[in-house]
Parts: structure tokens; C-alpha cells; sequence
């Protein structure tokens, strides 16, 4: 069975963090369910089961107070339902569903703490008269090590297959979620 399932897996997706003016739906944070895999599943797809595709809608207004620029950011984390995807007819029991689940979550997850960092340091930031440069900056900074970690989290896991990483990678990703805090 494992060697089948290794097999059926494949790879998984990174999240797409991108910088976008229309996002079509906000959440918060929340558990997946085979609902938010909306997408067509890709025929190509070379052994993947599942795609979890989120953005970050990134905006900004800046006050300037004496000399330094102050950012009041909303940063939305989108999971775009129609771009995830999963393989429903490749889904050969409802353990197997719950492992595909738990392994996007963590993509999504890897969403979320980019959304959080981001928050954080915008709201602990002063930016000179060159904001838009340093946000960007700070944004794309902050873009890239959550697209590394997404990187080792697929490596480390093998896509979910090696479910000794993927235990270790999910007890990392409970006690993010239980200090991170809340917007």
C-alpha cells in the first residue's frame, strides 16, 4: 500500500504568494476541506493529487509623521477555490483523503505565517520617504522565505510520502499555529 501510495501522491504545489489589487474571496485562517478544491485537476499533472493555490492581496496607506512614514497595511490571505485542486477519482479511501488534506494544509499554513510576518513587520516598520521601494522590499523579503519553506516542506516530505517528516513538519506546524498571534 505505501509503495502505491507513493506512487498516486506525486508532488504537491506551492502556494503561489503574489502581490494582487483583486482578490476574489478573504479568509482567515481555516481547517481545508475537499470543498475548497474546486479547480479541474491537470491530466499532466505527473503524480500529483492535490494543488493548493492562495495569494497574498498586500495594500498599504502611508502617514507621514515627523520626517518617517508609518504603513496601515491589510494583508488578506485568498485561497483561490478555483485554481486548488484535487483529484477526487485518484482518492482511494478516506484515510488517504484525510493524509492529501493534512499535507495541503501545511501549504496553506505556509500562507498564513507569510500573511502573519508580514503584519508584523510592517506594523513594527518606519520607512522613509522612499516607502513604496522599502515595502516592496520588505514584502518580497518576507515572500521568499515562506516560498523556501513551502520548498523544504514538499522536499522534507517527499510530497507527503515520507510520513516520518511529514509527522515532524505537522508538530512544527501545530506549535507555529498555537504561538502565532492573532491579526
Amino acid at each position: 500500500m505505501e509503495v502505491r501510495l507513493v506512487k498516486l501522491i506525486g508532488a504537491a504545489a506551492i502556494c503561489l504568494m503574489t502581490i494582487t489589487a483583486n482578490a476574489q474571496q478573504y479568509q482567515r485562517y481555516h481547517p481545508l476541506t475537499i470543498n475548497d478544491f474546486l479547480g479541474t485537476p491537470r491530466a499532466n499533472a505527473g503524480g500529483v493529487v492535490a494543488y493548493t493555490n492562495c495569494t497574498i492581496d498586500f495594500k498599504y496607506e502611508a502617514s507621514n509623521r515627523s520626517g518617517s512614514y508609518i504603513l496601515t497595511a491589510t494583508v488578506n490571505l485568498l485561497l483561490n477555490n478555483y485554481k486548488s485542486w484535487l483529484d477526487r477519482s485518484r482518492v482511494t479511501s478516506q484515510e488517504m483523503l484525510s493524509e492529501i488534506l493534512k499535507h495541503e494544509q501545511g501549504h496553506y499554513l505556509i500562507a498564513y505565517l507569510e500573511q502573519q510576518e508580514i503584519l508584523r513587520q510592517i506594523s513594527k516598520t518606519r520607512f522613509s520617504y522612499n516607502y513604496r521601494n522599502e515595502a516592496m522590499a520588505l514584502f518580497n523579503r518576507i515572500d521568499a522565505k515562506y516560498k523556501q519553506l513551502n520548498s523544504n516542506y514538499d522536499e522534507d516530505t517527499q510530497h507527503m510520502t515520507n510520513r516520518q517528516q511529514q509527522h515532524s513538519w505537522d508538530l512544527y506546524f501545530q506549535k507555529r499555529l498555537e504561538y502565532e498571534p492573532e491579526e
